[in-house]
């Protein structure tokens, strides 16, 4: 199905770009008799096929830098916009650099429309995350979105994580690919921390979503925390397992963030009889996107099965039990192996044929 769905939106761009007149005879084609076959299909790619046509954005407040944010390291490398609304991290090789919320959050919602580097960039790693280590060192917790870059003429990658009271031996890692090039354009990425919930989005789509277990215990994030940016070199893990390091002949690559959301209750994290925030609590867990619609499930499941390609429920070899909060869905379990990677590895590496000569080999290496 997707394949014809790709044939018949490209058969559509063709007709539109063609003349003035492309759209009447693109109608045309699929209302006449000799086409029923082509209006049922189109029909079905754009319900069934096209979820992210059907998220609505969420009304957020945004705000400015220095309403929430402040410099965390390098702030040689921070380029901030004049009018506030946006500032740009930089690696070079000097330095990453970063920022930090000037405020803890006893849960909140963390969001932020990022654009990232472009060309080369393996071996770096842009992270948008939640935590509290600076305060709890060895208890500390957190909640991860980790971009990971490239060789030149391969996408960026990413992956979600979270620890709870210093739980760093149990790594709960998913690992996906997009469905957009986010080099070239803005995307909002979001975190909501509740206090039975977790939701990664991308976009207004929830790519992940972890309920609260009781027999997590401690492993569920529950102490205040800070929202970070960052940008740093991480050329010994990041691509390809540590082969393919910064290139910093393509210096400087600069991450940009805009459109800053910031939504929780501010507290001190010393202080652990506060009730103050139960007001603000219910105001964040009745927001419209502490709920997933069926819409937003719908396209969920379309993007964890087209591409998520690592997740550690699936990994049997790491945990031979799923930890308490993994929630295994059948039709995710039968895309991947016991190691929790995907059996059909050549999943993201089809190439078009070509319109004509001889097809050449894939011989695309896997990342």
């Amino acid at each position: 199905m997707d394949r014809q769905c790709r044939r018949l939106d490209r058969h559509r761009r063709r007709r539109q770009s063609s003349s003035p007149s492309s759209d009447r005879k693109t109608t045309a084609l699929l209302t006449s008799s000799s086409s029923v076959h082509h209006l049922m299909l189109f029909i079905l790619c754009v319900v069934n096929t096209n979820p992210i046509n059907s998220a609505i954005a969420f009304d957020l407040n945004t705000i400015t830098f220095d309403q929430g944010y402040a410099t965390l390291f390098s702030d040689f490398n921070i380029d901030r916009s004049d009018d506030d609304q946006s500032v740009r991290l930089i690696l070079n090789r000097q330095s990453g650099s970063g920022i930090i919320s000037t405020d803890y959050y006893n849960y909140g919602f963390f969001s932020a429309k990022i654009k990232l580097p472009t060309k080369y960039t393996a071996g770096i790693v842009v992270a948008f995350y939640t935590s509290n280590i600076d305060m709890f060192s060895k208890t500390h917790d957190e909640l991860d979105l980790e971009f990971l870059g490239n060789v030149r003429g391969k996408p960026w990658r990413f992956q979600t994580n979270f620890y709870g009271n210093g739980s760093t031996i149990r790594g709960r890692e998913e690992r996906y690919r997009l469905w957009f090039d986010p080099s070239k354009e803005f995307h909002r990425y979001s975190i909501l921390w509740a206090r039975n919930k977790i939701i990664f989005y991308v976009d207004e789509i929830p790519i992940r979503e972890v309920l609260r277990d009781d027999n997590m215990g401690g492993d569920y994030p529950s102490k205040p925390m800070s929202s970070y940016a960052t940008v740093w070199d991480a050329s010994s893990w990041a691509t390809n397992g540590g082969r393919n390091k910064v290139d910093y002949r393509f210096e400087p690559f600069a991450a940009e963030f805009r459109d800053l959301v910031l939504q929780g209750c501010p507290v001190d994290p010393t202080d652990t009889t506060s009730t103050d925030c139960l007001d603000a609590l219910e105001e964040l867990e009745s927001s419209e996107f502490a709920t997933i619609t069926p819409r937003q499930r719908q396209a969920k499941k379309w993007f964890r099965e087209k591409y998520m390609y690592y997740s550690y429920c699936y990994d049997r070899l790491r945990y031979p039990s799923p930890l308490p909060e993994c929630l295994l869905v059948s039709s995710e379990q039968d895309l991947f192996k016991n190691t929790g990677r995907l059996k059909n590895r050549q999943r993201f590496h089809r190439r078009r044929r070509p319109r004509r000569g001889p097809r050449r080999p894939n011989t695309t290496a896997v990342s």
